[in-house]
């Protein structure tokens, strides 16, 4: 009699348990979706009807597959159809106020500068996402980061990008943009023209100034870790393609074995890198001027603020935070200037009479020498273009955030567990903003600076907005003035009638088909 009832007990249980679990999928699954969706849809938003488990993601898949197969019939710079053909379709067919299904979660679009400003002040309801914590791999660091973490990461970072600490890099600018000229000038040296794809060549300019500013005397040491950095880039982009089931990825598949073997390669790496430089510090040397060396003597300081000279150094960044900021130097340095240059490069070869115009400042200001920081930081014109290039092709066209907590957005209730995608791209091509000629490349309308560009609306954030905005940006926009004034300084630059143009989005804006220039010697 006691086994029966210990039996009915245990099978009550399993019952209970594998009907909670039933319940917990079906509420995600649909109760909850379904219940979003009509709260979003009383808000004056509007989308697709949910499907179930995928929502809009196949869609999504197989539209930006077959927009990729195609490249654009004609150079234009309207190329959101492309780059986003589904938020496109629902931008077109149900205006601004949009939602699309993210799985089981719907994402709503916001693209008024008033409220992404708004919600980038209330960092602590528009928090970032915690969709799949592969992402978190791709993406390490102080991007990745809030509270407490983030305030403490900010701070010790800060000097690293001072400007006087960028003064000291520009040797290492120099550097890179020489060896990528001097192959370009071998290329030329017969007939004093010659085409080249200089997409992998900016590809490679940023991973070797993101080498020499970062590690310094490590320099070969980092290139070995930019390989895998790139190769872990590349799985990790593989995995986000799928919809984001808990667990998954500790499956022992060829993939996840792979990104585990590269993934401990790189730890092991960095590890050696910042222990050699930690003994040096503990030992009472200065440390070294490059990225690294900064963050390490800002870290110490830190510590020794906190605990004296005991050099407990779990205080400030653990060593895997150091390696996660270093991870995030790479990711974020390389791929936001390589995109800015390429971009850049394409838009002058076609509008030759801004090439001419930058040309002749650079000259102004530097003649044929080196350029230096403080004529970098007077160009105008070279400014003015590189603005104009960021509004039309920013690294990144959209920033996503999620609601843990109901809030208010401009009086839009949004409901927890909601997903917001603020769209760059319309941002800055707005008409009431920018004027019917939003979507064409006139750098003047920078002329003035960025507040007369935008009447006011601080609605041009390339580099993000807010307490928030992009640590580096002063580090890209000055090796982007150092490369494309050297470049300038010896070629000019004609589209090749082989070049495609194809924007396409990885993790950052680039030229599907590479960017084929034809240089000429000056």
């Amino acid at each position: 009699m006691e086994t029966v009832t210990t039996n009915s007990v245990l099978i009550a249980i399993v019952c209970i348990v594998v009907a909670t679990g039933l319940i917990k999928v079906v509420n995600w699954v649909w109760l909850r979706p379904k219940k979003l969706e009509r709260l979003l849809r009383q808000q004056g938003f509007s989308g697709n009807s949910y499907n179930l488990f995928f929502g809009d993601l196949k869609d999504l898949a197989t539209m930006r597959t077959q927009a990729m197969k195609t490249p654009m019939a004609s150079f234009s710079d309207d190329y959101f159809s492309r780059v986003e053909p589904l938020r496109h379709q629902l931008l077109t067919k149900f205006g601004k106020n949009y939602f699309l299904w993210s799985g089981p979660v719907p994402m709503i679009n916001i693209s008024k500068p008033e409220l992404i400003r708004e919600a980038f002040t209330k960092t602590n309801e528009f928090r970032k996402t915690k969709v799949n914590p592969i992402f978190h791999k791709l993406v390490p660091g102080l991007v990745s980061l809030e509270g407490e973490k983030w305030v403490k990461h900010r701070r010790m970072m800060n000097p690293a990008f001072r400007i006087e600490k960028l003064k000291l890099m520009l040797p290492a600018f120099a550097d890179s943009c020489t060896d990528i000229i001097n192959k370009w000038e071998m290329v030329v040296a017969e007939k004093g023209s010659g085409e080249l794809d200089v997409w992998p060549d900016l590809l490679h300019l940023g991973a070797d100034v993101i080498s020499r500013a970062a590690f310094g005397s490590n320099y070969e040491e980092g290139q070995k870790i930019f390989v895998l950095l790139k190769e872990q880039t590349a799985l990790s982009l593989l995995m986000l393609q799928s919809v984001y089931i808990p667990g998954v990825r500790y499956l022992p598949t060829a993939r996840n074995r792979r990104f585990k073997e590269v993934e401990d390669q790189i730890h092991t790496s960095l590890h050696e890198i910042i222990n050699k430089r930690k003994q040096v510090i503990e030992a009472g040397e200065e440390g070294k001027g490059d990225l690294l060396g900064i963050l390490l003597d800002s870290n110490y300081k830190e510590i020794q603020q906190v605990v004296g000279n005991n050099k407990d150094w779990n205080v400030g960044m653990s060593i895997q935070e150091v390696i996660d900021e270093c991870k995030l130097f790479y990711l974020a340095g390389q791929d936001t200037t390589s995109t800015l240059l390429v971009w850049t490069l394409i838009l002058l070869s076609k509008h030759q009479d801004w090439q001419a115009r930058a040309r002749e400042e650079i000259f102004q200001t530097f003649g044929d020498n080196v350029p230096e920081l403080d004529g970098l930081n007077h160009l105008k014109t070279v400014t003015m273009i590189l603005y104009e290039v960021l509004r039309l092709y920013p690294p990144a066209h959209r920033i996503t955030r999620q609601i843990y907590k109901g809030t208010n957005l401009g009086g839009i209730s949004v409901p927890p567990g909601t997903l917001i995608n603020f769209s760059i791209h319309c941002v800055h091509r707005d008409q009431e903003i920018w004027g019917n000629d939003a979507q064409e490349f006139k750098p003047d309308r920078f002329a003035e600076g960025i507040s007369k560009a935008t009447k006011g609306n601080n609605s041009f954030f390339p580099f993000g907005w807010g307490q928030r905005i992009c640590l580096g940006e002063k580090f890209a926009m000055t090796e982007a003035k150092m490369a494309l004034s050297m470049i300038l300084q010896r070629f000019f630059l004609e589209l090749s009638p082989s070049y495609v143009h194809a924007p396409s989005t990885v993790m950052f804006l680039q030229p599907q088909h590479g960017a084929q220039i034809i240089l000429h010697k000056l």
